[in-house]
């Protein structure tokens, strides 16, 4: 039995679909209040649901037992509820599954982490650290992932691409390994089975590093009319990091700094290794565009 804890997100969703579709069992733990429709949708993969919350050590240990292994995803920034935060679900939430995990003899333990923008600490990075430092006593999987490309290429974050405009952070042009959501939960899928992924801390992100500005002319071309641009610099996001409030808004101040500074990285090994195939931002810019296109 496969534990998945943020099924109901982006990745932790695909991930109980490609393990059900290879014929595991799953269990994906799901909130009381977690939506109606996507704990729908893991119901009629075959998944079999459980009840509890990260916040909730008592339903955490619940969920581990008969457990053979665990994956989470689970984070507080893009689906937050009342009583959610950095603290308490990154950090605290994931040190209690740690804790459970390891007390019901869980054989595996994959986390779904991120590349962390090297030179400065925030939040979010002190908070996935610290898990992944924790998890390390177990038979562990690490994914660090590359900036998803259906999140930062995407009108919630600027890049609205129905309207042919685009905000860059920073210059726009160092590479990054623009990464697929799907493509991370299929290396879930993969590592959990795979000796290469045993103990390990796998680097990933997508085959081919492009700056954001390189993105906006792949865009251009399918679409053939250029992009009107929203530049915010750097010394802004600057700005904001250093005035930032509460450990959210400074995590993604953080992240956007990152973005402007790049993320390249060398994929064949892995892909060698694991037999991947990874989604092209090319990929990703023809389906979006179909989808506005049919709209």
């Amino acid at each position: 039995m496969v534990l998945v804890v943020g099924a109901t997100g982006l990745v932790g969703g695909a991930i109980c679909q490609k393990l059900a579709a290879r014929g595991e069992k799953v269990k994906a733990l799901v909130r009381a209040t977690s939506s109606k429709e996507r704990v729908e949708a893991l119901r009629s993969s075959g998944v079999e649901l459980c009840t509890g919350d990260l916040k909730d050590a008592e339903s955490i240990a619940a969920a581990c037992r008969g457990t053979d292994a665990v994956i989470s995803t689970a984070s507080s920034t893009l689906s937050r509820q009342p009583g959610d935060s950095i603290e308490s679900v990154d950090a605290d939430g994931q040190l209690n599954l740690v804790n459970a995990a390891r007390a019901a003899n869980v054989g595996r333990f994959l986390f779904v982490s991120f590349r962390r923008p090297p030179g400065f600490s925030f939040p979010l990075a002190d908070a996935k650290e610290r898990v992944e430092n924790a998890i390390k006593s177990l038979n562990f999987t690490i994914i660090q992932a590359s900036w998803f490309m259906e999140v930062w290429l995407s009108p919630a974050l600027g890049f609205d691409y129905g309207n042919a405009s685009a905000r860059i952070y920073g210059a726009g042009t160092n590479p990054i390994s623009w990464v697929s959501f799907r493509d991370v939960a299929e290396m879930c899928a993969l590592g959990l089975r795979h000796r290469a992924a045993e103990r390990s801390t796998i680097e990933f992100g997508g085959p081919e590093p492009l700056s954001p500005l390189d993105v906006v002319g792949r865009f251009e071309k399918i679409i053939g009319r250029p992009f009107k641009l929203d530049r915010v610099p750097e010394s802004a996001l600057l700005g904001q990091f250093e005035g930032a409030t509460d450990s959210l808004q400074k995590s993604f101040a953080a992240l956007m700094l990152g973005y402007s500074r790049g993320d390249a990285m060398n994929m064949p090994p892995v892909v060698d290794t694991f037999g991947i195939k990874l989604t092209t931002v090319n990929d990703y810019a023809h389906g979006v565009l179909g989808k506005a296109a049919a709209m």
